[in-house]
């Protein structure tokens, strides 16, 4: 967690605007002092903000000034990542290793698996050793996991010691810790034993000893535990940090609400960019129209694909066609119902797993809901279209009653591959958003293209 001077402000609102415009007029004013003045006054990560809508050149001017400050290693750790990677290589590892023995070693860590590799292990040889031995000791961890997030910089107490012995300690100590609102207390070689909030620390008297007050009914992840499993619990259970314990259930470390935000934050953006058929880069915008293009060109690829299978079928169904014209006019209703509602329901269950809403012990009964869910709004839009089609389409006079029923079973089926597919890629353990955009709604233009034109073709007798 980046630790701020309290006269440092977030931005609210527009005040992000007027920043980067003061920051651009004094820039080109050459004011360097000024620009010194408004950047100590300006929160890190306000300033990774204005980074991100600077040019080349103003990038390279304000980062000279930015790195006179002292929280030049509080904005490299809040920048995206390809702006900290274009920044570094002009630096020197010994500037470098400066900069990040100087911030909490959490965020240490996060930069050094963002640059390359060959940089950080300069790095990490110009680092004090107190320092290295603490980022390598971090960076055995997979990055996505708790003990990839965690901090091993947290208040740690023996059971044995007193109220007022513990609030000496805190007394000495709090500034180098991270969120000492939560006091861990630990027996035998760093065994996790309870935990106590400060508050309640400082309610009980001085000679009471901690293991007679703590509550030993810890919540606790292991350290191979996943992030969207700590996020869930850091959620579930409304803590502000969760202790991180090894397989011998020593603590070893804890992760705090600062860093599940952000692991929210860009699991919900991959998601999201996923589901859209945008690949799952976070930091999409900030890539070459080039490099943006080919992330995204394999995700279309699937929409073309079910394109030209749908363009076959429909000319495979060209006489039916030549003989009743009107067919044609409803084919992107017919589509373009079903795919929407796939989307829906594919969107819903993939949240539903990724915040615990679904049950995958009750697949059956998700699927049933989604299912009636689909036949009644099915009904619905079959009466409207079917009604409709009979006043604009007289011959042929039972055209309505296809069209009806057509939307009536192709938003009934594509509601329930909507939620099937998803259901089935979480099952055998893949990505259950790469299931939503492209490939549900190119399933679903194919299997509706059919299902339509043989409804047609028997109930029309074509």
């Amino acid at each position: 967690m980046s630790r701020v001077e309290s006269v440092k402000r977030e931005m609210i609102g527009s005040e992000g605007m007027v920043l980067l415009d003061m920051i651009r007029r004094l820039n080109r004013r050459s004011a360097s002092g000024h620009l010194l003045k408004l950047i100590n006054k300006t929160h890190p990560a306000d300033m990774a903000w204005v980074f991100r809508h600077l040019n080349e050149e103003e990038r390279s001017k304000i980062f000279n000034i930015i790195a006179q400050t002292k929280v030049v290693g509080e904005f490299l750790s809040e920048l995206d990542d390809a702006l900290l990677i274009e920044l570094v290589q002009e630096l020197t590892p010994q500037y470098l290793a400066t900069i990040i023995g100087a911030i909490p070693s959490d965020d240490a860590v996060d930069i050094l698996e963002i640059i390359p590799e060959e940089l950080a292990d300069e790095i990490r040889k110009h680092m004090e050793q107190k320092d290295r031995e603490e980022v390598e000791g971090l960076l055995q961890y997979h990055p996505e996991t708790a003990g990839g997030l965690m901090s091993p910089d947290f208040m740690c107490l023996e059971e044995d010691l007193t109220v007022g012995e513990a609030i000496s300690i805190i007394q000495q100590k709090s500034e180098e810790m991270e969120m000492v609102f939560y006091l861990y207390i630990k027996y035998g070689d760093g065994k996790l034993a309870g935990v106590i909030s400060l508050r309640e620390l400082l309610m009980n008297t001085p000679n009471r000893k901690l293991k007679d007050i703590m509550n030993s009914n810890v919540i606790s992840v292991n350290t191979d535990t996943t992030q969207g499993e700590v996020a869930h619990v850091v959620s579930q259970y409304n803590i502000l940090a969760v202790p991180v314990v090894d397989h011998s259930f020593n603590l070893v470390g804890i992760v705090t609400v600062d860093d599940i935000i952000d692991v929210i934050r860009e699991e919900a953006t991959e998601e999201f960019l996923q589901m859209a058929g945008a690949g799952k880069d976070r930091e999409i915008l900030l890539k070459s129209t080039l490099d943006n293009a080919m992330l995204r060109a394999p995700w279309l690829f699937a929409s073309w694909v079910g394109g030209i299978m749908a363009m076959i079928i429909i000319g495979s169904f060209e006489d039916e066609l030549a003989k009743v014209l009107a067919l044609a006019s409803f084919i992107p209703i017919v589509i373009g119902m079903g795919g929407n509602i796939a989307t829906q329901s594919s969107t819903i269950i993939v949240r539903g797993m990724a915040t615990g809403r679904v049950n995958m012990n009750e697949l059956l009964k998700v699927v049933l809901k989604e299912l009636r869910v689909g036949l009644l709004l099915g009904f619905v839009y079959g009466i409207f279209l079917g009604v409709l089609s009979f006043f604009l389409y007289r011959d042929p006079v039972l055209l309505g009653v296809v069209v009806g029923l057509s939307i009536f079973f192709i938003m009934a089926m594509s509601a329930t591959l909507g939620t099937i597919i998803p259901l089935v890629l979480k099952r055998f353990d893949f990505d259950a958003a790469i299931a939503t955009g492209p490939f549900v709604t190119t399933a679903i233009d194919i299997l509706g293209v059919m299902m339509y034109f043989y409804m047609a073709k028997f109930i029309l007798g074509l």
